[in-house]
């Protein structure tokens, strides 16, 4: 089958418009409830448009070893010419499939923009809501009285293990974006890598509504004595900044940096179990899979240890990460169970590169 026929099948623009309505419906919603609170809709600092940016570099860049292995493998191993790149480049990477790649960065980042403005203004809307002591509460029941970042202090010590776990929920900002980006180049259909970004951007959706459902802080500024032997980290300075963003947008909203603290729920278990989640939904590598669930349990355990959830947060965050593979199946339409079938008999055939989980090298007829 010629590699054409792979890159823009019936449905891929499905999945193009599925983001796209997310993010649109996001974008709406943001603007009608910032307006309510006398604000407009702003990417502050330009954050969302300087992410967009330097992802858009980054997934170009992988266009490039995307080609380049892809001519390799058709060479047989050895170094291609341009002209063996140029014909991969044009039968892989058509206009069709860098436009729907493209829109889906856009929608993708779009959403983001709408859903940080829609963050900062939780306290707004929901002035004196707060429930940081009914879930600590939640959290005690189900530990047995026990405060459940207490216990992994006692258990795993609060040297070394701190800064390791920072580091880890510090990269959330690579992980997110490396995923997506991945997906997007590597995929030989790009119909799954368009319901894996499609998914991440509802996440961003359910987000915001479970931050208005259930205001909260988080453990860290609920409780920061039960943090005070923690040493100092990337994340203790992340929370302190964080914290005084908060209070600057409190006291002038027009002109602060949108604040961006919220527990409940967990959006780094959320994303993070979609990943992993879709990966084995969708019949990726065993060591890919891995690999990702590795993430989502060190994940898990950072966010309550270091303090920045409650442990129901996490547990909200898993049930959100399974709700927005749902939606974006409905959305997508994708049929996930001929994604898995095909990687299947691909890795039966001993066809896929170890550079391409489950994917074939480009071919011609």
């Amino acid at each position: 089958m010629s590699v054409r026929a792979h890159v823009t099948p019936a449905g891929t623009w499905r999945g193009v418009w599925a983001g796209g309505l997310v993010a649109a419906a996001t974008v709406v919603g943001g603007i009608i409830a910032t307006n309510s609170v006398g604000l407009a809709l702003r990417d502050p600092d330009h954050v969302a448009a300087l992410y967009l940016g330097l992802v858009g570099l980054g997934v170009a860049l992988l266009v490039v070893l995307d080609v380049a292995l892809r001519a390799r493998s058709r060479a047989g191993g050895r170094r291609p010419t341009r002209a063996e790149m140029a014909v991969v480049r044009r039968e892989r990477w058509t206009t069709a499939r860098m436009a729907a790649a493209g829109l889906a960065l856009v929608g993708f980042y779009a959403t983001y923009m709408a859903y940080r403005n829609l963050k900062a203004i939780v306290p707004l809307l929901r002035p004196g809501d707060n429930f940081d002591a009914q879930l600590a509460d939640a959290d005690r029941a189900i530990f047995a009285g026990n405060d459940p970042a207490t216990l992994l202090h006692t258990l795993l010590g609060t040297d070394l293990v701190t800064h390791v776990l920072s580091t880890f929920y510090v990269a959330f900002i690579v992980f997110l974006p490396l995923t997506i980006g991945l997906a997007l180049v590597f995929a030989t259909d790009l119909r799954p890598a368009l319901f894996y970004v499609a998914a991440q951007s509802i996440n961003w959706v359910l987000g915001i509504g479970s931050y208005f459902l259930l205001p909260s802080l988080g453990p860290i500024y609920f409780d920061p004595a039960a943090f005070a032997d923690l040493p100092g980290s990337e994340v203790t300075r992340l929370q302190g900044v964080l914290m005084q963003q908060r209070v600057d947008f409190l006291a002038d909203p027009s002109t602060g940096t949108p604040q961006s603290i919220a527990a409940f729920a967990s959006l780094h278990i959320s994303m993070s179990f979609t990943a992993a989640l879709a990966a084995s939904m969708l019949g990726l590598g065993r060591r890919v899979q891995a690999a990702l669930w590795l993430w989502v349990a060190v994940t898990t355990v950072g966010t309550v240890y270091l303090g920045w959830h409650y442990f129901v947060d996490d547990l909200a965050g898993f049930a959100m990460g399974a709700a927005a593979l749902g939606l974006a199946r409905l959305l997508t339409g994708v049929d996930l169970r001929a994604e898995r079938e095909r990687r299947r008999r691909e890795r039966l055939a001993h066809e896929p590169p170890s550079w391409d989980t489950g994917a074939q090298p480009a071919r011609s007829n």
